[in-house]
């Protein structure tokens, strides 16, 4: 792997841009940063709270899951999430011009009825709607956790629902080539589950035996799971801590490859280049963003 730069504090939510350059959120410091293929930083936007997860969505415009903000802790090189922030700013969803850096919150707790404590990780299906994933919040002070779900919203601000409830604090998020199926890591339970969707923004209520998810793939051992691309293949590739690396995990549940990195937070993927077979990873306790060739391409996004 190549280091392509260092010094982010705690990098997540990578986007490829056509120039070559990724566009990722730095949740500590509060900002949206783009790195150029030769590793430099530039400024896009600086939102506050906890920007965390990205996505290029219409009119090219950036859409930020931002969980508000946690407290961190660093030592030993490594810079880690712990609990909410004392200055917690709330959950919401934030568009932003790449451009201007102008931030506009688009939806925010309270909307629609909904409650959002730490919005995480987005994607955009093909009807212009997007899903993305509540992490919920940890709050050592009250001993208290959040109950969480998953979400789909439409991009002009009509329409926010909470269509998967409870979840088991969700993380990344992604949908299937044919758009026919959604997946959700969650963390600390370290399963890959998938969803089966009926319409925009709908999914089969009793696919599984405890709802609607089906339990797709769990490892061994004492790890977690974070953030998630897809293949062009429908091969699901996880960001995986504790292990520090990337677990490969085909549709059917089969565990294809583990491609191992150094951090132990190890917490993104994403593709890009003309054949899709550049994939930039976040190691995200160090600061770094690396970049490999991939084996398999990677799926396009919509957008």
């Amino acid at each position: 792997m190549e280091i392509v730069t260092t010094g982010l504090r705690f990098p997540e939510g990578p986007v490829a841009m056509p120039d070559g350059s990724v566009i990722l959120t730095e949740i500590e410091a509060g900002r949206i940063t783009r790195v150029a293929p030769d590793g430099t930083k530039s400024t896009v936007a600086i939102p506050g709270g906890g920007p965390n997860g990205l996505a290029i969505g219409p009119e090219g415009k950036l859409y930020c899951c931002n969980n508000g903000g946690f407290n961190w802790n660093e030592n030993g090189g490594y810079l880690t999430p712990h609990g909410i922030a004392n200055d917690y700013s709330g959950g919401r969803i934030e568009r932003i011009d790449v451009a201007t850096g102008d931030v506009e919150i688009l939806y925010k707790s309270g909307d629609f009825g909904c409650v959002l404590r730490g919005p995480n990780d987005i994607v955009f299906d093909d009807h212009g709607g997007f899903w993305f994933t509540d992490h919920g919040k940890v709050d050592y002070g009250k001993r208290a956790h959040d109950i969480v779900g998953i979400f789909y919203g439409k991009t002009d601000g009509s329409h926010l629902e909470e269509v998967i409830f409870p979840s088991n604090n969700p993380n990344g998020v992604g949908l299937s080539p044919d758009g026919k199926t959604l997946y959700a890591v969650e963390t600390y339970t370290c399963r890959l589950m998938k969803f089966n969707i009926t319409a925009p923004g709908k999914v089969a209520p009793d696919a599984g035996p405890g709802g609607p998810g089906i339990p797709l793939y769990r490892p061994a051992g004492y790890k977690f799971f974070d953030s998630l691309a897809m293949e062009a293949s429908g091969n699901v590739c996880i960001a995986t801590i504790g292990e520090s690396g990337i677990s490969v995990v085909s549709p059917e549940g089969e565990l294809v490859e583990f491609v191992s990195t150094d951090d132990i937070f190890t917490t993104n993927i994403c593709f890009g280049g003309k054949e899709m077979m550049d994939a930039w990873i976040c190691l995200s306790g160090s600061g770094r963003l690396a970049k490999t060739r991939w084996k398999r391409p990677g799926l396009k996004l919509q957008f």
